[in-house]
């Protein structure tokens, strides 16, 4: 895709409205699975109760950072039953929200269908989210948020203390309060940091946080810290939300015979193989293109169970097999992130947000990290790398990063 985003939108839309939607990798899909041509509409995609009080939500749900965000944009994505949307005060320098907004306007009878969520960057501690919600709510122009996240959390942006925020009383006061004003109807977090597995379990244990979104892989071992952080947070009745999960395929073949004989793509295959948690409410995706936008709701579509585990152990072969960007998540690079100050996995993903995405926004959020944490000092990559259960290559990573945006 270009990196010039008005390109990317008119590439977008010219590719969306010229002809009738089509599977782009194919018809190996069943009929049911086919996506509706933009502007007609076949019903909500498939739906999972997110957490113990909270209601049904799509299987995806449509990232806001994509360069052909627009209002014509979600109105194709509507059209393919997506009925779940996720933005950020600072996703398209703050454009994203306001790109929503102009969708309500034109279209206010969605709103009740449409679960919403927005986050924000507390820096002073969670009760600044009292003072934030108003502004989200402003810019997205609506008057209440299905679903209001803390951003990013961990230690690197709100402190040391961020891990025990879940469980903090002061966090629990604000998310009564924020729910009790009608303004945001959950509360919660998301977690992409080296500390994930801390905050996971800190909010299992505080038991007042309504849902999460974080860093996800289906290719964990069952019964290692991630799978007993992420089963105590279900079983405290907490919505999760996978993120970053086809970030690891940004590179690997669209198709291998295991998933031939599934009629899927190996992306396809990944989001399903994410559905086979039930843990996993839904996949938060950034949908760049229209192909992707038809891929994705298909493979919704049609799960129909759990993929078995051969056909997701052969998905694991294909993509350590290739060249990545970005660790799907692993316990080496988790606790190399949670004992040093250097942020090479938010390096990774402006890398990855500005390659797979043409995201010219990443080297300002490169910039904006703290001088120290964007300069390894001491740090041996490569032996980071030879860690790294996927074998990412993180001094070529980090080359680039420099070539990119320093």
């Amino acid at each position: 895709m270009s990196n010039d985003p008005g390109t990317s939108r008119r590439n977008f839309l010219k590719t969306a409205m010229a002809a009738p939607v089509a599977l782009a990798f194919g018809s190996g899909l069943n009929a049911q699975a086919a996506a509706p041509a933009p502007g007609e509409s076949g019903g909500p995609l498939p739906k999972r109760k997110l957490g113990k009080n909270g209601p049904d939500v799509t299987l995806i749900s449509l990232g806001g950072m994509m360069a052909a965000l627009s209002p014509d944009y979600l109105d194709i994505a509507w059209s393919m039953g997506i009925r779940y949307f996720d933005t950020a005060d600072c996703y398209l320098k703050g454009n994203s929200e306001k790109i929503i907004g102009e969708w309500l306007a034109k279209y206010p009878g969605r709103r009740k269908e449409l679960f919403l969520v927005s986050k924000d960057h507390p820096r002073q501690g969670p009760e600044q989210l009292l003072e934030m919600i108003d502004k989200r709510l402003a810019a997205c122009g609506t008057d209440y948020l299905d679903l209001f996240f803390i951003h990013g959390l961990g230690p690197k942006e709100y402190g040391p203390d961020a891990v025990n925020w879940p469980k903090s009383d002061a966090f629990k006061k604000v998310a009564e309060q924020l729910k009790k004003s009608g303004k945001a109807k959950m509360v919660g977090f998301s977690c992409h940091d080296g500390t994930l597995n801390e905050c996971l379990n800190s909010a299992a244990e505080g038991g007042f946080v309504d849902a999460i979104m974080l860093k996800y892989t289906p290719f964990f071992k069952p019964g290692d810290d991630f799978d007993k952080a992420v089963g105590a947070c279900h079983k405290a009745g907490i919505g999760l939300v996978a993120m970053k999960t086809m970030r690891s395929a940004g590179e690997v073949p669209a198709r291998i015979p295991e998933f031939d004989k599934l009629g899927l793509t190996t992306n396809q295959g990944l989001l399903q193989a994410v559905y086979s948690d039930p843990r996993i409410s839904a996949v938060c995706s950034a949908i760049n293109n229209v192909g992707e936008m038809e891929a994705n709701t298909a493979a919704a579509r049609d799960f129909k169970g759990p993929l078995k585990l051969a056909d997701v152990e052969a998905l694991k072969e294909t993509v350590l097999a290739h060249r990545r960007t970005f660790c799907p998540g692993c316990p080496s690079c988790a606790a190399f992130s949670a004992a040093t100050g250097f942020a090479f996995l938010d390096i990774s993903r402006y890398v990855t947000y500005y390659e797979q995405d043409g995201h010219l926004g990443a080297k300002d959020l490169y910039q904006s990290l703290p001088a120290e944490s964007r300069a390894p000092g001491q740090v041996d990559l490569a032996a980071l790398r030879d860690g790294c259960s996927f074998g990412t290559d993180y001094p070529e990573i980090i080359r680039r990063a420099n070539r990119y945006f320093a």
